[in-house]
């Protein structure tokens, strides 16, 4: 069976959804979107299973302008967003604390620097400064932090790709229950897009969306990307004692831990040797009390006596090449386009984004936000765009 459409995306999680809603939303958009998910329960969607939080410190300014973004979005989501019913992604402006240790000072105030030309509200603490904010905190090793005073925090991931997905159907994106399994060219042209079950899809641009899965949808057009499933475990852990005013901490060992509820969540990156590709989701129980309780108790006396109650795996879409997104058309295949590589950015970026394709496709242009930084040439050209405030 043979069908066609104008935009066909591939992956309706966050990214796809965006997307999808941004086009169907834009006056100047008169064509037809077709968002292909294999899985509507989004079961193992990096969307449903991040941690969803937004933050602006960023040493790059375009990704701080897209979190700018993505802030402003969230905090009148229903506006945007409403499809009928009330949306709830339960946004808290807790802001995040950077710390960081002898040596690393300078780093933290080049990305202050930067950050503030940009319009973000950042604060820069000296230990002692610290230590009287947050008396809950031991500042031991600590040269410098950065708080952020607004513009940062947390929220239900999975609650704004459903608000995305509602509303984009009901702009008229078309969502199908199927799986992308090849690509079809013609010269230099990405004619269709094959599906599992037979149906082949002829579409005027293709947008990789597939988040973790993202290397794959690139390779049936031929397309080396560098991207990859990294597992990362969140744990939910009960302390007897309540932090005031707590923000999403950023430990100088690389741990972070932020309020969720009644409870904390916490999280780190594994060993490099044991960071692989594609892991199946399960927990990995030995991080947390190998790694993460001994760091926690250090940092938060009050942690020394904590438990688990709750833990979770997904994946990371993990760029390889420099932890930053892959944004755009491809340099020979034009309507191509990536959406993929956002290394643990992609729920709170996802708004940006989602505005910046629908631009390149309808306007064939950037018009709000120039991300032509994050294009696939610099791959290929080997010029990797260093963000140096990347948390694992």
């Amino acid at each position: 069976m043979s069908e066609t459409c104008d935009v066909a995306i591939v992956g309706g999680g966050a990214v796809g959804s965006a997307i999808a809603y941004f086009l169907s939303s834009d006056p100047a958009f008169k064509g037809r979107v077709v968002v292909i998910e294999r899985d509507p329960t989004y079961a193992r969607a990096s969307s449903a299973l991040s941690a969803s939080s937004i933050r602006q410190q960023f040493s790059t300014p375009e990704n701080i302008r897209l979190s700018r973004f993505g802030f402003a979005f969230l905090s009148d989501i229903q506006r945007h967003l409403d499809a009928g019913d009330p949306i709830e992604i339960g946004l808290k402006e807790g802001g995040y604390l950077y710390l960081a240790g002898p040596g690393h000072e300078a780093v933290l105030r080049e990305n202050h620097a930067v950050q503030r030309a940009e319009g973000a509200a950042m604060a820069l603490l000296a230990p002692a400064e610290l230590a009287a904010r947050f008396p809950w905190l031991a500042a031991d090793g600590v040269a410098l932090a950065s708080l952020g005073l607004a513009g940062e925090g947390w929220f239900d991931g999975y609650g704004l790709m459903q608000a995305f997905r509602r509303k984009a159907r009901a702009l008229g994106a078309r969502y199908l229950q199927a799986e992308a399994v090849g690509v079809a060219l013609t010269g230099k042209r990405v004619a269709a897009v094959k599906l599992a079950d037979g149906t082949t899809f002829s579409c005027g641009t293709l947008v990789n969306a597939a988040g973790p899965w993202a290397r794959a949808v690139a390779a049936m057009a031929g397309i080396a990307l560098p991207v990859e499933a990294r597992r990362r475990c969140v744990f939910v852990f009960d302390a007897r004692r309540k932090l005031e005013h707590c923000p999403l901490v950023i430990d100088t060992s690389g741990i972070w831990f932020r309020p969720e509820g009644e409870y904390f969540i916490c999280g780190t990156s594994p060993p490099e040797a044991e960071d692989l590709d594609g892991l199946p989701l399960e927990v990995d129980h030995r991080q947390f009390e190998e790694i993460l309780w001994p760091a926690l108790a250090a940092r938060v006396p009050a942690f020394e006596a904590i438990k688990t109650v709750n833990a979770w795996a997904g994946y990371y879409e993990y760029n390889t090449f420099d932890q930053n997104a892959v944004l755009g058309p491809h340099p020979e295949i034009g309507n191509f386009l990536f959406a993929n590589g956002f290394s643990g950015h992609g729920i709170q970026q996802s708004p940006g984004v989602g505005r910046a394709i629908a631009e390149l496709i309808v306007h064939g242009r950037y018009v709000t936000l120039d991300l032509a930084i994050f294009g696939y040439a610099r791959i290929a050209a080997g010029r990797p765009v260093v963000e140096k405030n990347v948390i694992g």
